[in-house]
Order: structure tokens, then C-alpha cells, then sequence
């Protein structure tokens, strides 16, 4: 099956994991011995040369044990509390469980501002694709200690989407409690079919899916669909399984059944075309120097620019102008308008002397460049 290949092929690859998985449901204990078996998968999908990253639930769970929280709904404030006391129970449980395997961990915690927010967004991205440079494997989760309803994903499947793009994945995962998509609810329609492939989302595929069908579970197959709909449109593709299992990703290489959601094309090409789309807001000229340096898919650096024209913040798009004037592309522009004219034609050594402090040594990285 094509999920086989994208395993063992994916040069970045996303796990999402549920609460319900590492969380025992009366208990409100870790599931060690579960985890302890993923790790092998992840130690695994390291010898292979990939890179790994985990999007986990569980620290709410784990905190309302430890403060006793009477069982049922939260308010936002206990939920707050609960996360803070859980965060760090949880980051600890994947540190002890991948320690043996020589794999360094780091938490990281976002928000849905830290996706839609430009300038944030390149922060995330440029920290993550630090750390996987590193061998770290970063274990996501959202911010819940902050998060309000205005800033929440609200369900880590739009989550792990959300960074399976950000990363530039070419697997998103997503260890359910069913083994895939069906034509309806396989708990309450015995008639319900299961889909191994989805070419294309379709209105009729999310008009199949369904609520929630585990109540410890924020998400439902509608979560999971949008989710696809993201990651897909991004180039990455998506598998959705039962994560119940010891070493789910085992289980998935030896062909356990799931649906595989096909990606439209690799996450690179997407990325590119997500940049060409957008309408500059300002300009950099550069001279011919660096114009050869970009062709040959280099990253803009301030010693090439001439002028910069427009007013903009970090993040921004904007256009790149060769020597004749000649638009050659477009990027997200590691500096402000104020920022990138002060160091225009400095050599990357003299950018702390300028601005008075150490930046990023590209204008313009080439990850985040359309030529």
C-alpha cells in the first residue's frame, strides 16, 4: 500500500497522539508500558535518517490527577491549572521513555496565534527546523496554561496539521481510536465500509463524517477531515489509524489497516506556491551578485541588497528586484522595513554592530523564497 512507502520514504514525519492513549481513563495514570513501545518506533524512524515530531495531548489528564480535580468538565481556569501541573509530567514521561534510545527531547508549546501570526510563524518555524537539524525530537503540544477559546486550535488533530505544514513534513500521522475512515459510524452502523485511499476530499467524504465517537476525545472525524484538508493542501500526506497498539508505527509498516489521505504534491513545491500567491509588501532590490546567488538557490543575504523599498514588519512578503529591475521573486523577509534598510549591503558579521543585536544572518532564507 502507498502508506507502506510514505513511511519508510518520509523524510519528516508527525505523530499525533490523544490524551486516551497515554492517559488511563480511570485511572488518570501514564500509560507507561504503552509508551515506553512507541519509543521503539521512534527510535526506529531515527535509524532510518528520519526526522520526528510529536504532537501530544495529556497534560491537562495528567494534571487534574495530581491536583484531584473532581472528574467532569473544567472550568478554563482549572483547565489552566491542570495543564501547567501536567505540562511538565508530560515532557518528563517522553524524556524518561526516549532517553534510552540516545534521543534528546524539547517541549514545545504554541498557540493558534503562534500559526497565524506571520512573524511568530517564522519564530516557530525557524526554532523547530533548529532542533530537528540538532537530532532533537520535539514534542508539541498546545499552550493550554494561556489559551483562551479566541487563540485555541481546539483539538490537536488541527494541531498536528497545523505543524506537519509549519515543519515542511511529508507524513502527518494521527493515532486514533478507530483504524481509518468509514462511510459512517462503524460504533453504531454495522453496514459502516472503511476507505483505505482518499485521492481527493470530496462534499460527499465530509458529509460521511461524524462526531466525536469517544467522549475523551475533543476531536471527531471532522476534526480529522479538516486536518487532512490542511496537511494534503501542503503537500504532506496523511494517515489516520488505530493508536491503541504497541508500536503503532510498527503496526502501520507491517500493514495494519488505515486510510491513507494522498498528498497534492511535496511539501516544498506547496510551500513555493503558497509564497508565489501572496501580494508583496514592499520590495528589496539586490545587485547581480546575489541575483546568480538566489538562481543557484541560495539564501538572500544583506551584502547584496541595494535598496529597500515599501514599509513592512518581519514576516512580511515581499518582492525581490533584480539589477534591471526584473521582479525574480518573492519572500518572507527576516527583518522589518526600518531593520533591513539600516543593514542593506553589510556583510552578516556587521548586522550586531548595526541593529545592536546578533540577528538572522539571511534577509531572505531560501525556505522561505519563491525564485
Amino acid at each position: 500500500m502507498a502508506s507502506l512507502e510514505n513511511i519508510n520514504t518520509a523524510k519528516r514525519l508527525v505523530v499525533k497522539i490523544g490524551s486516551a492513549l497515554l492517559v488511563d481513563a480511570k485511572t488518570g495514570a501514564l500509560r507507561l508500558d504503552w509508551l515506553k513501545a512507541f519509543a521503539l518506533d521512534v527510535a526506529a524512524a531515527k535509524s532510518r535518517g528520519q526526522d520526528v515530531l510529536i504532537v501530544s495531548s495529556g497534560s491537562i489528564s495528567l494534571g487534574r490527577r495530581v491536583l484531584e480535580l473532581p472528574s467532569g468538565a473544567l472550568s478554563l481556569e482549572q483547565s489552566q491549572a491542570a495543564a501547567a501541573v501536567g505540562q511538565i509530567r508530560l515532557a518528563r514521561a517522553y524524556e524518561t521513555a526516549l532517553a534510552p534510545h540516545n534521543i534528546t527531547t524539547a517541549q514545545v508549546l504554541v498557540t493558534l496565534e503562534d500559526s497565524t501570526n506571520r512573524r511568530r510563524y517564522l519564530n516557530s518555524r525557524a526554532t523547530l527546523g533548529t532542533l530537528l537539524h540538532l537530532g532533537v525530537v520535539p514534542i508539541v503540544n498546545e499552550n493550554d496554561t494561556v489559551a483562551t477559546d479566541e487563540i485555541r486550535f481546539g483539538d490537536n488533530d488541527r494541531l498536528a496539521a497545523q505543524i506537519a505544514v509549519l515543519s515542511g513534513a511529508d507524513l502527518l500521522v494521527l493515532l486514533s481510536d478507530v483504524d481509518g475512515l468509514y462511510t459512517a459510524n462503524p460504533k453504531t452502523d454495522p453496514d459502516a465500509e472503511h476507505i483505505d485511499i482518499v485521492a481527493k476530499i470530496t462534499p460527499e467524504l465530509d458529509h460521511m463524517a461524524g462526531e466525536a465517537i469517544n467522549e475523551a476525545s475533543r476531536g471527531g472525524m471532522k476534526t480529522k477531515l479538516i486536518a487532512a484538508k490542511t496537511a494534503t493542501a501542503a503537500g504532506c500526506a496523511l494517515v489516520i489509524m488505530e493508536g491503541d497498539v504497541a508500536r503503532p508505527l510498527d503496526a502501520l509498516h507491517n500493514g495494519a489497516r488505515h486510510t491513507l489521505f494522498c498528498a497534492n504534491g511535496d511539501p516544498h513545491t506547496a510551500r513555493k506556491q503558497w509564497i508565489s500567491a501572496m501580494k508583496p509588501k514592499g520590495d528589496v532590490h539586490i545587485d547581480a551578485g546575489a541575483a546568480r546567488a538566489l538562481a543557484g538557490g541560495k539564501s538572500l543575504l544583506s551584502a547584496g541588497v541595494t535598496a529597500i523599498v515599501g514599509t513592512f514588519s518581519r514576516g512580511d512578503p515581499v518582492a525581490i528586484l533584480g539589477p534591471d529591475q526584473e521582479v525574480l521573486g518573492k519572500g518572507l523577509i527576516s527583518y522589518d522595513c526600518v531593520e533591513a534598510a539600516a543593514i542593506k549591503g553589510c556583510h552578516s558579521r556587521e548586522i550586531e554592530r548595526v541593529l545592536g543585536y546578533l540577528g538572522r544572518a539571511a534577509l531572505i532564507h531560501r525556505d522561505d523564497m519563491a525564485i
